[in-house]
């Protein structure tokens, strides 16, 4: 079977996505990496939608290395083993059932739509990983173009050595109408140099690369030397090796770029003066070169290179497995760490009564708790034999033996814009204002949200529009809204405080977003300016823990701005050429973080 070339168009066959090729063979050598590494390196976190790619990738897998598939339905007793409720009263005594964890040890358990697993699965995993027991493959299905997608949770994410975006790559549809299955993966690049003290270009790279983790580079080079041993060269890691190692595990977690190498100096240096005979000697005679052996130029060996620092080796090779849109973000200047897990309509909050099933806890049924029956047969089980029968034969359940059901329940959340209607830019700044709302309102039917609008110009502010989730309402309301006059930033963010609070109140997560320059020239009291008087206000926010956003939408953004977001603990988005589009994403990001406190 051949290779099937990667990011070539499906039907004319022409090179449409430059980095499909590289993507491709680097998911195929993770499969050989796997071979040799086996547990040592935790596992894959492979990025990629339903489709043939993802399926091409795990139909190589499954001709290499056996593998499990973990149950959308299963749950802490599923990995971990537990009390086998029908075989123990079957036996009169405990019959233990083997778990997921251990049936799977050595093997691959591959987990479908890890993006949505149970918080407290992921972390049972997690802890798994630490012991060295299986090989896990996570398979994240999320869209990778939306903001709000659910995420792995970062915990059981960064014990995966390996990690593959699959996103772009597309595959001959020939080969794969044909059934054709790709081989796993020879290591194609030549060996190259070895690679001099690889532990500290590691590390170096890593910290070039913004990545804080400390197991980063410690994968890294477990990585290399699977690589080196895959090619039938353990023990001795070549630049082939470290850059392999860079691609799979320090490219995907790469926060920033590298800085530039910093060039010598130039100096002009003189070439020395040829050496001349002395005047008494004359000079020797010019005497032809030997004659080549040609008897021995074939028999001798090529010289082995030097070592060489692997560590420009390996941030050359890291640059080419970026994460998607890392590049776009940081010239935008909007990069943000992703939230933790899932995005939300608001925060989660713990509940014994409603919400999404979390697990059991000992605990007295009533009150709103429901009694988790089979959980409590469970506990009350293993103790039948050293309690007193009952007369009627039933088993004996004591109070601690109860257990009740735990949920999470998600909070609907409120969006307060609180947008600068004042100077000569207020009828832009508005606009835009005005079409976010209405493109959050149109959302905000499936993830019952809510949207207000706070204006503040002249020497007061108003609420323009109380919280709602009617699109037709919003219009109405903000069809007549006037701009223009002077900036009293602490009254509007006050007002807007004073709203977020009372929607807290309601058991609703607020976001204040504040469009604004930054520059107030109306308010204060006493030897107070208007600029303390916002500061001011703006400290309030970060004691009272409302969640805020600062939009300095500047055509040239100053100090001001930074200035207040910092005091409201605030994400500063700096949008000189403001858009509707480009403040939803900033509220979205927001409030996918607040989902997830």
């Amino acid at each position: 079977m051949t290779l099937p070339a990667a990011g070539r168009d499906m039907e004319d066959g022409t090179d449409d996505d430059p980095d499909g090729n590289e993507r491709w063979a680097l998911a195929l050598s993770a499969i050989d990496i796997l071979a040799a590494a086996g547990n040592r390196v935790g596992g894959v976190l492979l990025r990629a939608r339903p489709g043939p790619v993802r399926d091409a990738w795990a139909a190589a897998l499954a001709m290499v290395l056996p593998s499990r598939r973990l149950p959308g339905s299963a749950d802490a007793e599923a990995l971990d083993g537990g009390l086998d409720l029908t075989a123990t009263l079957a036996a009169g005594k405990p019959v233990q059932r083997i778990g997921l964890l251990q049936q799977s040890r050595g093997q691959l358990l591959l987990v479908p739509m890890a993006e949505r697993l149970n918080p407290a699965l992921a972390a049972r995993l997690a802890t798994a990983l630490d012991d060295e027991a299986p090989i896990l493959i996570l398979f994240d299905e999320g869209d990778p173009d939306d903001p709000e997608r659910e995420r792995v949770l970062p915990a059981l994410a960064e014990r995966l050595a390996i990690h593959i975006d699959l996103n772009a790559v597309r595959l001959p549809m020939a080969a794969l109408l044909a059934g054709e299955v790709p081989p796993p993966l020879a290591m194609l690049a030549e060996p190259g140099a070895t690679a001099k003290d690889p532990e500290t270009a590691l590390s170096v790279a890593a910290a070039a690369l913004g990545i804080a983790s400390i197991r980063a580079p410690i994968l890294a080079l477990r990585v290399a030397r699977a690589h080196a041993a895959a090619r039938g060269a353990a023990g001795e890691l070549r630049a082939a090796d470290m850059a392999a190692a860079a691609a799979l595990v320090l490219g995907p977690r790469a926060t920033r770029l590298p800085p530039p190498p910093e060039e010598p100096p130039e100096t002009e240096e003189e070439p020395p003066p040829p050496e001349e005979p002395p005047p008494d000697q004359e000079p020797p005679p010019d005497e032809p070169p030997p004659p080549p052996d040609d008897s021995a130029g074939d028999e001798q060996d090529q010289p082995e290179p030097p070592p060489i620092d692997p560590t420009d080796v390996v941030l050359d090779a890291a640059q080419t497995a970026l994460p998607p849109g890392l590049l776009d973000a940081l010239a935008a200047g909007t990069m943000r760490t992703p939230p933790k897990t899932s995005g939300a309509s608001g925060a989660k909050q713990k509940s014994i009564t409603s919400g999404r099933p979390a697990g059991v806890r000992p605990g007295m049924p009533g009150r709103g708790a429901r009694l988790a029956l089979i959980e409590t047969i469970k506990a009350a089980a293993p103790w039948q034999r050293v309690r007193p029968a009952r007369d009627d034969g039933r088993l004996a359940i004591r109070s601690d033996d109860l257990r009740i059901r735990r949920y999470i329940a998600q909070t609907q959340s409120t969006t307060i814009f609180a947008v600068d209607a004042s100077g000569s830019a207020a009828f832009a700044r508005l606009a835009e204002a005005k079409g976010a709302i209405e493109l959050l309102l149109a959302e905000a039917y499936i993830k019952r949200a809510e949207v207000a609008l706070v204006a503040f110009r002249g020497t007061d502010a108003a609420l323009a529009l109380p919280p709602t989730r009617s699109l037709p309402r919003a219009r109405k309301e903000l069809a007549g809204l006037a701009g223009g006059g002077g900036t009293p930033i602490a009254a509007g963010l006050d007002l807007a405080r004073t709203l977020a609070e009372a929607e807290r109140s309601r058991g609703r997560s607020p976001l204040v977003v504040v469009l604004s320059d930054g520059r107030a020239n109306v308010g204060g009291q006493g030897n107070a300016s208007p600029q303390d008087a916002a500061l001011a206000s703006a400290r309030a926010y970060r004691l009272s823990g409302i969640a805020c956003v600062f939009i300095d939408c500047s055509p040239r953004p100053r100090p001001l701005g930074a200035e207040l977001a910092a005091a409201m603990g605030a994400r500063l988005v700096t949008l000189p050429r403001i858009d509707a589009k480009s403040v939803v994403a900033a509220v979205k990001s927001a409030t996918a973080a607040i989902g997830n406190i």
